[in-house]
C-alpha cells in the first residue's frame, strides 16, 4: 500500500490511478489507524487530509472519464461496511498535501513506478 506523489497523480497509468483509489477508500474506511510500514505517516496527520489527498485521485478519475461513486465525495463517507464519521474537521489546503511527498519521495515514487516499466514523465 503506498499513496503515490500527488505530482503523479496526473500520469499515473489506469491500473496505478484505480489502484490508488482501491488503497485511499480503504485507509478511508476500516484501515484508518491501522499500522502499516508505507503509509504510517497518514495517521500522524488530521483525517481530512486523506480526504483532500482522494479528492485529487476522484477528479483525475473524473477526468479520465471514470464515474467514481459520488458518495467518496462526502469527507464524512467510509465506505459501504462503516457508518459515516459524525464530524470531522476540515483543515487548510497545503502543497503538497503530505510534507512527506517532498523531492526525494517522488524520486522513491519513480524509482517504484520505473521497476515496474512505467516511466511517466518519458
Amino acid at each position: 500500500m503506498r499513496l503515490w506523489h500527488e505530482a503523479l497523480i496526473p500520469v499515473l497509468p489506469r491500473q496505478q490511478l484505480l489502484g490508488q483509489h482501491r488503497e485511499i477508500a480503504a485507509l478511508r474506511g476500516k484501515g484508518w489507524g491501522k499500522k502499516h510500514a508505507t503509509v504510517d505517516y497518514v495517521f500522524t496527520h488530521p483525517y481530512y487530509k486523506l480526504y483532500q489527498f482522494h479528492l485529487l485521485v476522484l477528479e483525475e478519475m473524473k477526468r479520465r472519464g471514470y464515474k467514481p461513486d459520488s458518495l467518496w465525495f462526502d469527507p464524512l463517507y467510509r465506505g459501504k461496511n462503516l457508518s459515516p464519521l459524525a464530524a470531522t474537521q476540515p483543515f487548510p489546503l497545503t502543497r503538497p498535501i503530505y510534507p512527506e511527498h517532498n523531492e526525494d519521495y517522488l524520486t522513491e515514487c519513480l524509482l517504484n513506478l520505473a521497476q515496474k516499466g512505467i516511466h511517466p514523465f518519458d
